[in-house]
This record gives structure tokens, sequence and C-alpha cells, in this order.
């Protein structure tokens, strides 16, 4: 559902802008929504991994639920990350979880994109 609501606002928006459909939205969009690995934006301090498991583990198999931590002060850095066995589960935890509270604070819950590579100055990796 939330995969179909995605798609008809990003056809929506390519519509009204000279009704050109925005080809690399889209494609991104999908290959996104079929991931079954989500975002969790504005945790409490106080969450640790097995909190987090047990918070979203009412949409189906949690195979693995991670809170972000600072390297240099080992505290949570406010968000993680949450896998589903299925991309069915990982949907319907996204429509349900998104503007919840936990823990006293609105966690914002997205499908993750993958993480691009980073490069740094002109490391070369032939040298």
């Amino acid at each position: 559902m939330a995969f179909l609501n995605k798609l008809g606002s990003l056809t929506r928006q390519s519509i009204s802008q000279k009704g050109q459909v925005p080809v690399v939205s889209m494609l991104n969009s999908i290959r996104c929504m079929s991931s079954s690995r989500l975002f969790i934006g504005g945790l409490p301090w106080s969450t640790d991994d097995q909190t987090l498991k047990d918070a979203f583990s009412g949409f189906g198999e949690v195979t693995e639920a991670r809170v972000i931590m600072d390297r240099e002060t080992g505290r949570s850095r406010g968000f993680g990350y949450v896998h589903y066995d299925s991309v069915e589960n990982a949907s319907e935890a996204v429509s349900a979880m998104d503007g919840q509270d936990l823990g006293g604070k609105t966690v914002r819950v997205s499908f993750a994109k993958d993480r691009r590579p980073h490069y740094h100055g002109n490391r070369r990796s032939d040298n």
C-alpha cells in the first residue's frame, strides 16, 4: 500500500511538471520499496536494539534491529534500522508506525535507501 501511495504521488507530481515522467525517481522509489529494511528516525536516547525490535515485531518477523551509536561517545545517535523477513511486513510497519509515539518521541519510519560509496579526495585503488 505504501508503495502504491508513493508511486501515485510521483505520477501526480510528474503530470504537474510539464507532463514529463521522472523515470529515475520512479525507479529509485521502486528499488527502495522492494527492500525489507526500514529507517527509523527520531528515536529516544534510551532506545536500545532490543527495545527497537520489540516495538516493531508486531508487524512480522524482525530479522535485525539496530540502533546506531556514536563512535566517540557510545550514545545513541537517535536513529536505527529494522530488517524484516518480507517486504509486505516492512510495508505494514511503515504504514502503522510512521508518526507514532515511541518512548515519548514521535518516530519517522520509511524505507531505507541504499548507501552510496563515499569517495575521499584523490585516492586511487590502482596505486
